[in-house]
């Protein structure tokens, strides 16, 4: 019971409700700074973490559909850094894609922050500069900003589940934490009650295979966007980085049961299931509830892409591990990534139907993320597309994967690779 008080606290007090700004009412300020968290049981030292407002992750950030994100970021980092806002389809300023879009914030400097989410949706925010981000992400720099349907759906509860992955002393395995813990959680409810789970994942490199015991999950949006209702194969997610999925599942009517979810598996790691959350009925059984029905379309995104109008880009990924381990640098289409090109790969008018095709000749997978944009992965061997969106694809080596999308929002926009290292493939396309 404990344990229970100690989740809802925790959720509770790690919220930040943003509401629109009235007059010269001040932004809320989010400062990014160095902490120490324990992760591994003692005789282990705590861990040095990196945290905004030094919370592990950071606090969730809630605004209604319509309303307006407004903050002053602050950095106390030893290291510069920025905000990435990751699958918001907001202004281009606000991306935090330093250097493209801002300058890094460096040492004891602010960043003003201002803009009106278009999209409802679960977003993750984490660091946005290439030289930095892949450590202060493993050091714990992210959170979640959630933007509210403005009629959500009715549920009994609404949980988050933001996991990262953390390398541990020399001998201990790789350690992935839950809300900033080590320990699963549980949380009591009366039998048939219906919850909304809003998973993340904030690893910079890893896939987690996530699974639902005990009920049946119904996956209702990715990387933020709605879709049709549907049952995950083998009840699994494949939680990327940066990845998120919004899934709803009904307790069952009795008392006493049990539904957890749990991690079964991740890149780079061979240690067995690891429990994550458990959901347990107790008390009377509420009432019955109506059938599930999806989130509602979003009508921003168009209902179909003119694939025979389109824009058609190749970037050939190659670089990375070869023979006697000599590594090479990354790149695409031959344009070394060690720093942004100064001219974009593309540039196109808004409103333009983009096909984009990714080819991977390196050694290694990637997960290529377009930043500003959602598309849909298109199938090889027709002209049809997956029945969601998304802001980012694996491409497995020595694949090819085209996605498509309207590039419908102006400014300088990054694609880049969410598995390389600090200087793994990228380049920018411009939207005019």
């Amino acid at each position: 019971m404990n344990q229970t008080r100690r989740v809802f606290l925790g959720s509770v007090l790690a919220t930040v409700v943003i509401r629109p700004a009235i007059g010269a009412e001040p932004p809320r300020v989010l400062t990014a700074r160095k902490a120490r968290k324990r992760l591994w049981p003692e005789p282990a030292e705590e861990t040095a973490v990196q945290g905004f407002d030094g919370l592990v992750p950071g606090p969730v950030l809630r605004v209604k559909l319509g309303e307006e994100v407004r903050l002053r970021f602050a950095n106390e980092l030893d290291s510069p850094t920025s905000i990435h806002w990751r699958g918001v389809r907001g202004p281009n300023a606000m991306d935090g894609a330093a250097p493209l879009t801002q300058a890094p914030v460096a040492k004891g400097e602010t960043f003003e922050i201002g803009f009106t989410p278009p999209d409802a949706g679960l977003f993750l925010y984490h660091p946005g500069f290439r030289q930095q981000a892949l450590d202060q992400m493993a050091a714990g720099l992210s959170g979640l900003l959630i933007v509210e349907e403005r009629e959500p759906p009715k549920v009994d509860h609404d949980v988050v589940c933001l996991l990262a992955d953390w390398t541990g002393p020399e001998g201990a395995p790789p350690l992935v934490s839950i809300n900033g813990e080590r320990e699963p959680t549980a949380v009591e409810m009366p039998p048939g009650s219906r919850v909304r789970l809003r998973l993340a994942n904030a690893s910079g490199r890893r896939i987690m295979a996530v699974g639902c015991e005990g009920a049946r999950a119904q996956v209702a949006a990715i990387d933020g966007q709605p879709c049709d209702l549907f049952e995950p194969v083998r009840q699994t997610l494949p939680l990327t980085p940066g990845g998120r999925f919004d899934v709803f599942f009904d307790m069952p009517p009795e008392t006493d049961a049990h539904v957890s979810v749990v991690l079964r598996g991740m890149t780079g790691s061979t240690a067995g299931p690891q429990p994550l959350l458990r959901f347990v009925t107790k008390g009377d059984a509420r009432e019955a509830l109506p059938a599930m029905t999806p989130l509602p379309v979003n009508k921003l995104l168009p209902g179909s892409i003119g694939l025979e109008k389109a824009k058609r880009v190749d970037l050939t990924i190659e670089g990375g591990p070869v023979a006697q381990g000599v590594p090479k640098p990354w790149s695409l289409n031959g344009q070394a990534s060690e720093t942004l090109p100064a001219k974009p790969a593309f540039s196109v008018k808004r409103g333009t139907p983009v096909s984009l095709g990714f080819l991977n000749r390196s050694g290694i997978a990637h997960q290529m993320h377009v930043h500003g944009h959602a598309m849909r992965q298109l199938h090889l061997l027709d002209d049809g597309w997956e029945p969601y969106w998304r802001d980012a694809v694996v491409v497995p080596e020595g694949r090819t994967v085209r996605v498509a999308f309207v590039a419908d929002n102006p400014g300088k926009w990054l694609i880049e690779s969410g598995f390389g290292t600090a200087s793994g493939p990228a380049t920018w396309f411009e939207v005019t």
